[in-house]
């Protein structure tokens, strides 16, 4: 069979590096997967769920980059067909945006004559497809004749790979794709994304400053992590003897046990004021927002230095220096211009008093078998293990004591959005990591047609399935504030017999054994299943506290 646009299409994401791609077929995108099986060289993971396999997508790029953070970033593709497959991914590709994620969404489109809000009747035809996705993703493109494919893909992975990092889309019609190609074999094309460097009279401005500070502390948020800034991080710390507090986005790039580190409880009011407290706060990454900043609770009253690759979000919420750069080209240039200092103690007296203020304050909740749970599941894990949480009071309880140091954690903290735990672990399989779902009874429901897929394709998944009946969080949400809950509780299946009936290893759990299950799935080579009824709850709010 003679070349098609569907060639060009995957001719060009494999010169542009994709070794792997996410996809569900659809009657448009026909020509651009039979252009995938013909491709020897790259491997084609379907799905059972559009909006699954865009998570699935996300975690393939997570784990990457975090298994990788000095290479290439790696754009991972995902191909859906038109109309309802298309919108099926939207709010999968709204939490790669917030968590800065590099996805590149193809979708097939109606035929060119169609486009433009024609109303021709053509099957999933909308009047205009593209107005879904402009807000949610960082880019759209569209295509018309197949000479403009190797450009707009060209550009649509320039766009995801250029810091902040995050989802485009690229939308080709029906017979744009079963059209012949016209283009000799594609070979050549290569992104090459332009780094955002810092402004140099911003960087002295903040090197001044931190210079002369006397009590400098660092927060490191996601921007920081994505920016594979941790080496630089900790250069800057020692030399300013700063402590470092991590946002639950950023868990991971700097560590656990570090002298200077101060975690990432930022939903209690201790860390809060830890923050509040510094006469420079260097923010790395993060915009500063409900989460990160305790509910709006935080109040600075020294000087803000913001550093963010969004340039949408630099003093969005707080007056700061604002320095528009990657996170981790600024910090190169800090390092350049910041005098060391010997250190005195109280940095890291400090950090240990604000650690032991939030341990005193859990101690004097009801809060054991939580605390314990979450040791377990750390304890279980074999070092190198990616772990993957949907939006569970498990979750809730690891964005701030989880330990990501060989088991770096991922999370739909971003958007929010339920169903991303065993998804986006499906993805970071596909890209060769051992991984660990974690998710409630609710939302485990929303991906555990994924089951099959990690059957068909031989992932190496163990997924944690939490089962409190009902959606766990939101019940407490509304019985603290209306004294009573509404639609939280929920039917579900026996989840040990499901995975059975997938031919997927499973195991009924406790909370004294779930340690032991979990260390021995793990151990099982492919897809396996730990369910583990408990009934488990959230350590007490302190933003209410300070009302």
């Amino acid at each position: 069979m003679s070349r098609i646009g569907g060639d060009v299409v995957v001719e060009t994401l494999r010169a542009l590096g994709a070794d792997t791609v996410f996809g569900l077929p659809g009657q448009h995108a026909l020509g651009l997967f039979e252009a995938l099986r013909r491709a020897d060289d790259v491997r084609v993971i379907s799905g059972r769920v559009e909006n699954n396999l865009a998570f699935a997508a996300d975690g393939h790029a997570r784990a990457r980059l975090a298994a990788d953070p000095d290479g290439p970033v790696p754009v991972t593709p995902l191909v859906v067909s038109t109309g309802p497959g298309a919108l099926l991914t939207l709010a999968s590709l709204q939490e790669s945006r917030a968590a800065s994620v590099p996805v590149l969404g193809i979708s097939s489109q109606v035929p060119v004559a169609g486009l433009g809000g024609g109303r021709h009747g053509y099957l999933h035809e909308l009047p205009d497809q593209q107005a879904s996705f402009r807000d949610v993703v960082k880019s759209v493109h569209v295509v018309r004749r197949a000479s403009q494919i190797p450009t707009a893909l060209r550009e649509a992975w320039t766009s995801a790979a250029t810091a902040p990092y995050g989802p485009v889309w690229v939308e080709i019609p029906q017979d744009v794709l079963l059209g012949p190609a016209g283009l000799p074999p594609i070979t050549s094309v290569s992104a090459a994304p332009v780094p955002l460097e810092p402004l140099p009279e911003l960087v002295t401005e903040a090197a001044q400053l931190l210079g002369a500070a006397s009590n400098p502390v660092i927060l490191a948020g996601g921007g920081a992590l994505r920016s594979g800034a941790a080496a630089e991080l900790t250069a800057l710390a020692e030399a300013l003897r700063a402590p470092v507090i991590s946002t639950f986005g950023g868990k991971g790039v700097f560590g656990w046990d570090h002298e200077l580190s101060g975690r990432s409880w930022l939903e209690d009011w201790h860390t809060t004021e830890f923050l509040a407290a510094a006469d420079v706060l260097l923010v790395l990454g993060s915009g500063l927002g409900e989460l990160s900043s305790n509910y709006r609770g935080f109040a600075p009253r020294g000087r803000v230095i913001q550093v963010e690759a969004d340039p949408g979000k630099l003093e969005s919420n707080y007056p700061a220096l604002g320095i528009h750069a990657d996170v981790r080209l600024t910090l190169q240039a800090l390092l350049e211009w910041v005098p060391m200092r010997a250190s005195d103690g109280r940095a890291e007296s400090s950090v240990s008093a604000l650690l032991a203020a939030v341990e005193s304050r859990l101690d004097g909740q009801d809060l054991a078998a939580e605390r314990k749970l979450i040791d377990d599941i750390r304890a279980a894990l074999p070092d190198g293990t990616q772990t993957f949480w949907d939006m569970t009071i498990a979750a809730y309880w690891a964005w701030s004591a989880w330990n990501p140091e060989g088991a770096p954690i991922h999370t739909a903290q971003g958007a929010g959005g339920l169903g991303y735990g065993l998804p986006g672990a499906l993805g970071a399989a596909a890209a060769g990591r051992p991984t660990l779902a974690v998710s409630g009874d609710g939302g485990a429901m929303y991906g555990v047609a994924e089951l099959a897929t990690a059957v068909q394709h031989d992932l190496d998944v163990t997924w944690l399935i939490i089962d409190d009946g009902g959606y766990g969080i939101l019940r407490e949400y509304l019985t603290d504030t209306f004294g009573r809950t509404t639609a939280t509780e929920l039917a579900r299946p026996d989840f040990v017999a499901l995975a059975s009936s997938f031919g997927v290893p499973a195991t009924l759990s406790s909370l004294a054994t779930v340690g032991a299950d979990l260390a021995a799935a793990l151990r099982t080579p492919g897809p396996s299943v730990v369910v583990l009824p408990a009934l488990l709850k959230m350590f007490a709010p302190t933003h209410l506290e300070q009302a």
